[in-house]
């Protein structure tokens, strides 16, 4: 199956000074070919997934980058290999840092434009479709324009709801879309994210017969949609699933202090029980072939991403100087191992200690698995970068109750016997970070709180648009400001 191949078009012949905006989509199959056919339309979705699954987006930088970096998770020294040391230390006006948050904003807003021309061609087009194929596929690209858009703004914009914003694009098409505030942008990304919820009621998850586990050996002979269109219906957690909506809804609704809405869509996944905690016969295995260290089943939504496996193992996360790692008496501090933390799973499953020449330092092994790009009977799952967890279905619940049992519950499950103490607010932010660890969320957390970061030596970074909002590209700078 072709894919649709996108590449980002900056128009600079308008004299908007709005400009760095135009981003628009090219395909390598024309719009009238590809948009004539049901599979055209889920090979244009699947390209959406395929770009948001890059290395510069959720396959690397949005995952286990930028925001880690920025939430101080990695011990870095000035053997800078990534070029990521400046950023931890909030210099944004250095080059490297500048090309990243750019390139994340020209390819979100590049997989935006594609949702928004397969949006613009398939209400007329509804005929050619079987099944439930039309809800399905309108309803993911809706919630994949959303739940983009969400990031953009988590990133590049402040938490007031009166503030600017930014562009929240709806169609496609070569008018500049103009700047919305905060609170616009969350209402737009809630109607679309409630749109997609109605369509997907149909979803395939939904049903009884669909039981998430792993994926048996017959699914993975061929574990592509490329080359098994039936995996279109299958993978469910590989996509904006119905129940991967309810999740980013609850994220917009308490980011939008919209606790009764957050809790309301947080606990239909909760209830739903579709999502198993893993069993620790799997997160303990000896055998790395069987062991599941992402906690594969409770994942509600993940980018699915192969590619990177080999990439994470040898080059990206290593405890020697030319990789990323953590310090074992940072991993200490953030793991709380002098306390209730000792018998923390997270920390003894996804940390290895390495001797260095004047102190420990401990390899991340977190996405250590899959290294061969299949999951079999002896590899439990395929590579994923997760995006949606049940976990944090239970923090969303715990903090709009207020009620301290729902964070006991993902305690108990990482081995942690003892109850929170204490404020809970703070207890969340403490186990956020263990449980999210190299996968972009906590500093998300620390903004919508307006929170001081924890740095690694157990003090704190205040609180500080300065540091929660990342500049807006460049070319806005040269082409007048907002």
């Amino acid at each position: 199956m072709r894919l649709l191949i996108t590449t980002l078009i900056l128009a600079l012949t308008f004299t908007s000074c709005k400009k760095w905006l135009d981003i628009q989509p090219e395909s390598e199959i024309s719009d009238e070919v590809l948009y004539t056919t049901e599979e055209g339309f889920q090979e244009a979705l699947v390209g959406v997934y395929t770009k948001c699954s890059q290395e510069s987006l959720y396959g690397k930088e949005l995952t286990v980058g930028t925001p880690e970096v920025l939430a101080q998770n990695y011990t870095l020294t000035d053997n800078d290999a990534y070029y990521y040391l400046k950023t931890s230390n909030y210099i944004y006006t250095d080059a490297d840092f500048i090309s990243r948050k750019d390139n994340i904003w020209q390819g979100l807003y590049n997989a935006i434009a594609n949702c928004n021309l397969l949006l613009a061609n398939i209400d007329s087009k509804q005929k050619i479709f079987t099944g439930n194929n039309y809800a399905l596929i309108k309803g993911e690209a809706l919630a994949l324009r959303a739940y983009i858009h969400f990031d953009l703004l988590r990133l590049f914009a402040p938490v007031t709801p009166s503030a600017t914003g930014i562009p929240y694009v709806t169609k496609y098409s070569k008018d500049i879309t103009p700047m919305s505030t905060v609170g616009g942008v969350l209402d737009s990304a809630i109607n679309d994210l409630k749109r997609a919820k109605e369509l997907l009621a149909i979803d395939p998850i939904i049903s009884k017969a669909y039981i998430v586990g792993y994926p048996t050996e017959s699914d993975t002979t061929l574990n592509t949609e490329e080359s098994n269109p039936e995996l279109f219906l299958q993978d469910r957690r590989h996509r904006l699933n119905y129940y991967a909506v309810c999740g980013t809804l609850a994220r917009v609704y308490l980011y939008k202090n919209d606790k009764t809405n957050a809790l309301t869509n947080a606990q239909e996944v909760i209830n739903s029980n579709k999502f198993p905690w893993t069993n620790n016969t799997d997160f303990l295995a000896v055998d790395d072939d069987k062991k599941d260290r992402i906690l594969y089943k409770e994942l509600v939504f993940g980018w699915y991403i192969p590619s990177m496996a080999t990439v994470y193992k040898n080059s990206f996360f290593l405890s020697s100087t030319s990789g990323i790692h953590l310090s074992e008496n940072a991993g200490q501090i953030i793991y709380e191992t002098g306390g209730a933390g000792a018998d923390d799973l997270r920390y003894k499953e996804w940390f290895v200690s390495s001797s260095g020449a004047t102190s420990n330092t401990l390899n991340i092994t977190k996405y250590l698995h899959n290294t061969d790009n299949t999951a079999t009977d002896a590899n439990l799952h395929y590579m994923m970068a997760p995006a949606i967890r049940l976990s944090e279905m239970y923090y969303i619940a715990a903090e709009c109750t207020s009620n301290p049992d729902y964070l006991n519950t993902v305690r108990t499950h990482r081995g942690i016997g003892s109850p929170v103490t204490g404020d809970l607010i703070t207890a969340l932010l403490k186990d956020g970070r263990k449980e999210w660890y190299a996968e972009g969320q906590i500093f998300y957390m620390y903004k919508r709180l307006n929170h001081d970061i924890a740095s690694q030596n157990g003090s704190s970074i205040p609180a500080s648009d300065k540091i929660f909002v990342l500049p807006l590209p460049n070319d806005e700078i040269l082409y007048g400001g907002r």
